[in-house]
């Protein structure tokens, strides 16, 4: 049902800049185009033609090393450079529903894939811990539960915020197992947490990451961003000097990007070099520290190594959660429909709360991967890391040479010299990791670009 607010609030054209026509074109333009975390994006997802069931979906699916995402969908405050899926100040009664409707999706999905495994889990959203602590609680049952899910003995991650890190949290954190913590901080200077619209008092994250070190989880990680208004190089530096003084096992440096229906997406202005001025002056000052690059946001300490099965991004599959949630297998990305503005959010939500069991067991919005899409999102994620891209494994899964198959895009990244070959590997540069925001969309196919273009959102 659109109302007239969401009418109102309709953007076509959310996806990705028209793509240059080389590399040289590119390297003309923003460094910033896009967060290219995941292909496709959303804004390429639709409805299907015919809903296929769960079982249907994972039939031919490899179950031993899953990825099990619970996406909670609701935030004390939305900040003003937020586009994530997420309700902000939701009824007293709707997380608890929420989490009503969370039970029988879970019965839906071990019905339908009984046998399924899982090599690491997270809670996001949104904010997680926005839940109370028993309701986390509950959570945690009912994956364990139904899944048997060995959460101590698997690594997992769940998202907090300064506003929700309370002590009471933090211990059904701790007690069933969750080995990393990561905080969204952002700053640590009054002047550009106002500027981003966050409502947040400093003291209130510094208090909140030291609750975080009083427990025993392995790995905490810090958001901070770069590109605030104001904020210079030396700033950004300052800030991540704070976030060291709680030894966080991993950073992670965002850019600050304006997107539509968000606070900050309405203001129109150009700072690339600001941002990029940042990002450089934050990144040598981590690895002048020892931290390594894992992508062009992530910075951990050697040292940090997660234990468990192991997990490959680009080749297992997740099982998502919750309203909001994506679910990949080879072939099929799916979730529920997608919106940013909070009137198109809350219509989802509440859809999703009241669905069926039946309407539970069934798949009808996301997008299918033809070959070439698959061979194209393993190219793009791989690309995204400095790990990079194997060509074994790549010639494995696909039963061909990458440099074949996309051998013009990839002279042109080696020839502005954005990629490199060592060891049967092709890596991103440092200069390609300053470059990745711009280089996956580059990659997008013309059908994921065309579809994320004309996508309506609200």
């Amino acid at each position: 049902m659109s109302t007239p607010e969401t009418a109102r609030n309709r953007v076509r054209g959310y996806g990705r800049d028209p793509r240059p026509r080389d590399v040289a074109a590119l390297l003309q333009g923003s460094p910033f185009v896009g967060y290219g975390y995941a292909y496709p994006h959303k804004t390429a997802y639709r409805a299907f033609a015919r809903p296929r069931s769960l079982r249907e979906v994972w039939a031919s699916e490899d179950h031993d090393r899953l990825f099990l995402y619970v996406h909670v969908p609701f935030c004390g405050v939305r900040c003003g450079f937020c586009n994530l899926f997420t309700q902000k100040h939701p009824a007293a009664e709707l997380p608890g529903r929420f989490i009503d409707t969370l039970a029988r999706q879970i019965d839906a999905v071990h019905e339908a894939i009984p046998n399924a495994r899982f090599a690491r889990w997270a809670l996001g959203g949104g904010t997680p811990t926005l839940l109370e602590p028993q309701q986390l609680e509950r959570v945690f049952e009912l994956l364990d539960d139904r899944f048997g899910l060995d959460l101590a003995g698997t690594p997992g991650s769940v998202e907090t915020s300064p506003e929700t890190c309370t002590t009471a949290r933090l211990a059904v954190l701790e007690a069933r197992g969750t080995s990393r913590i990561s905080i969204g901080i952002q700053s640590f200077f009054a002047d550009e947490l106002r500027a981003l619209g966050r409502p947040q008092a400093v003291a209130l994250g510094e208090q909140a990451l030291d609750r975080i070190r009083e427990h025993s989880f392995a790995t905490l990680n810090i958001d901070l961003i770069y590109g605030i208004a104001g904020q210079t190089p030396r700033s950004f530096v300052a800030a991540i000097d704070r976030a060291l003084e709680w030894a966080p096992e991993q950073l992670y440096l965002y850019p600050l990007y304006q997107r539509p229906l968000t606070g900050l997406g309405r203001r129109e202005r150009s700072w690339d070099d600001q941002r990029l001025a940042c990002l450089r002056a934050g990144r040598d000052h981590l690895l002048g520290l020892g931290y390594r690059q894992v992508s062009m946001r992530m910075f951990e300490r050697p040292t940090t190594g997660a234990a468990g099965p192991v997990y490959c991004c680009q080749a297992d599959g997740m099982i998502g959660l919750g309203v909001g949630a994506r679910s990949y297998t080879r072939a099929l990305h799916y979730s529920d429909d997608w919106a940013v503005g909070n009137a198109g959010i809350r219509e989802i939500v509440g859809d999703w709360i009241d669905r069926s069991d039946a309407q539970l067991r069934t798949v009808g919005y996301g997008i299918e991967l033809d070959g070439d899409e698959q061979r194209r999102r393993w190219l793009i994620q791989s690309l995204l890391q400095r790990e990079g891209l194997s060509l074994s494994e790549y010639a494995d899964r696909f039963g061909a040479s990458v440099e074949h198959e996309f051998a013009d895009e990839l002279e042109q990244l080696r020839a502005h010299q954005l990629i490199e070959g060592d060891q049967g590997h092709l890596r991103p540069t440092a200069i390609g990791l300053e470059w990745a925001d711009a280089i996956a969309p580059w990659l997008y196919s013309e059908a994921v670009r065309a579809a994320s273009q004309d996508f309506e959102l609200r």
